[in-house]
């Protein structure tokens, strides 16, 4: 019997098929263009599904970091969306950017950098000291960061008596928590630059650049909290949770971008999506798509118990889950357009269904 076992245990190992952890392809911070350091993370490998893109979090600023998984059906938009925004900013093909958080570059994808031939560095500590000594090194066409961090750190050159010889008319541009207003003063007086207001989430990529929608399946609903003049964000049909004024006067960076996002507040009652009418044939079908959008985007969907089937667009109808709404009229959105990354996630469903399951020891039996 021994020979038997010594027989298969060399049949595995040199005409097996099923890999063996050498074998395993792997995606690096370094594969995903957010290779620097912070001091608020540890770095963690782990077995990333084929069917998601990449793996991210959330920043937690309204709560806990959470896991975020991006499906391949969405990159060509957030993509497409983070063209536009460095285009609105000013950035160039073969443009050169320095970032002092690496986790923003899976807002923009690694792959939008590289389609632009966009040249990247991060800090080399996440310090104010290290920002200025590398703002000076690399003279990049712009800065993407914290706008508080930015200000104070340019107060430090300008303390410091080193203002004059940083890079003068850069772009910064500034993500990840509302804009410090001080910071347009400052960035003019010391660096002679333009601030721009990037806003977004780890979940659907970049929404606006100074209060300027860059994908065109945003909407805006109104607040449900009554004397409130506040507006949602609705992302392809799903809600951001975030609400912000909305004003003919314009943004504080472009008169033209009429999404005051500075002026941030979390919705409160929230939104529930409800289901309507879907394209897809099979309730259970769209049953499992909530589900995802769940796992995947922390967003909760609920499917209608008579859902129209096999419809010919999305419908998505907004509730509020608590309290109740400034109007009985039901809000609804109804695809294409408008529904577009709620309709990527049913693709993204779809085809982790009709794929195979290529581990064979991780057989699920009903």
């Amino acid at each position: 019997m021994k020979d038997f076992f010594d027989e298969l245990k060399t049949m595995v190992e040199e005409f097996g098929t099923a890999p063996v952890i050498e074998d395993m392809p792997r995606r690096t911070l370094q594969d995903k263009g957010i290779n620097g350091p912070t001091a608020a993370h540890v770095i963690e490998e782990v077995h990333s599904p084929l069917n998601l893109a990449y793996l991210t979090f959330t920043t937690g600023s309204s709560a806990f970091q959470n896991i975020v998984g991006v499906t391949h059906t969405e990159m060509d938009d957030k993509v497409k969306a983070s063209h536009k925004a460095l285009e609105i900013a000013g950035i160039k093909r073969g443009g050169k950017i320095l970032f002092t958080y690496p986790p923003l570059v899976n807002v923009f994808t690694k792959r939008a950098l590289d389609e632009l031939e966009i040249e990247w560095q991060f800090l080399r500590r996440s310090s104010r000291d290290s920002f200025l000594s590398q703002f000076y090194e690399m003279d990049p066409d712009a800065v993407l960061g914290e706008s508080s961090f930015l200000r104070v750190a340019l107060e430090d050159a300008k303390n410091m008596g080193i203002a004059e010889y940083l890079p003068k008319g850069k772009a910064l541009i500034v993500a990840g928590t509302p804009l410090d207003l001080d910071l347009l003063d400052v960035a003019e007086s010391i660096v002679s630059s333009r601030v721009h207001d990037l806003y977004g989430c780890q979940e659907f990529g970049w929404l606006t650049i100074d209060g300027i929608p860059v994908r065109d399946d945003l909407s805006l609903i109104k607040s449900p909290s009554k004397g409130i003049n506040l507006y949602e964000v609705v992302v392809g049909g799903l809600p951001m949770g975030d609400t912000f004024a909305v004003s003919e006067s314009g943004h504080v960076c472009n008169s033209e971008g009429k999404i005051i996002t500075y002026r941030r507040k979390r919705t409160h009652p929230e939104y529930e999506v409800i289901v309507k009418a879907t394209k897809l044939s099979s309730a259970e079908t769209i049953g499992r798509v909530a589900r995802t959008i769940l796992r995947l985007k922390s967003r909760v969907v609920k499917v209608d118990p008579e859902v129209q089937l096999s419809a010919e667009n999305t419908v998505l109808e907004y509730r509020v889950g608590i309290g109740k709404q400034e109007t009985d009229e039901p809000i609804i959105i109804e695809g294409p357009e408008k529904t577009r990354l709620f309709d990527k996630m049913i693709e993204a469903q779809i085809g982790y269904q009709q794929g195979s399951k290529s581990d064979p020891t991780w057989i699920k039996r009903r």
